[in-house]
């Protein structure tokens, strides 16, 4: 177990969050990972990790993973300009992962909470979720609630969109 997973499964378990595990090999994208969704009971998920124009705010968007994300449309919401994807230098200094590692559970490396976080509404509707432990060769669900749980407990700026 990766010293990144560990950081998750630690702060799941100091919160009562009970999860699913599994194993596969690197996926860096959705496409990648779909593969090995055979078996895991959960809507999955993708992760964005934004700026907007000036660089002055970051943003992670999590979305139903067959969903392509109008970064035009979740700016309008967010009440930002225009929307672009960060670096991979700017994601490895606010969520403590790389490209293809993005997930929700970064946000226990984000200390200052200066990334806000962005729902898409129709995941509203799942009953438990997946997410990579900060690391993209396990998968772990939870129950939607745990989920809401645990955003609540990292303190970031939460806000609902239509993706």
């Amino acid at each position: 177990m990766t010293p990144q997973e560990q950081s998750v499964r630690e702060r799941l378990e100091s919160l009562g969050i009970a999860f699913d595990r599994f194993e596969h090999p690197p996926v860096a994208t959705v496409e990648d990972a779909e593969q090995h969704w055979s078996g895991i009971d959960a809507m999955h998920c993708k992760n964005l990790f934004l700026r907007n124009q000036k660089g002055n705010r970051h943003y992670l968007v999590i979305l139903i993973h067959s969903k392509k994300a109008d970064l035009r449309a979740v700016a309008d919401q967010i009440g930002d300009g225009k929307l672009s994807f960060a670096s991979p230098e700017r994601l490895m200094t606010h969520l403590g992962v790389t490209p293809g590692s993005v997930s929700p559970f970064g946000l226990i490396n984000d200390r200052d909470h200066a990334v806000r976080v962005v729902l898409d509404r129709d995941l509203k509707a799942a009953t438990r979720l997946s997410f990579h432990p900060n690391i993209n060769t396990v998968t772990l669900t939870i129950a939607a609630e745990d989920f809401t749980k645990f955003l609540e407990s990292c303190g970031n700026i939460v806000q609902d969109v239509n993706v």
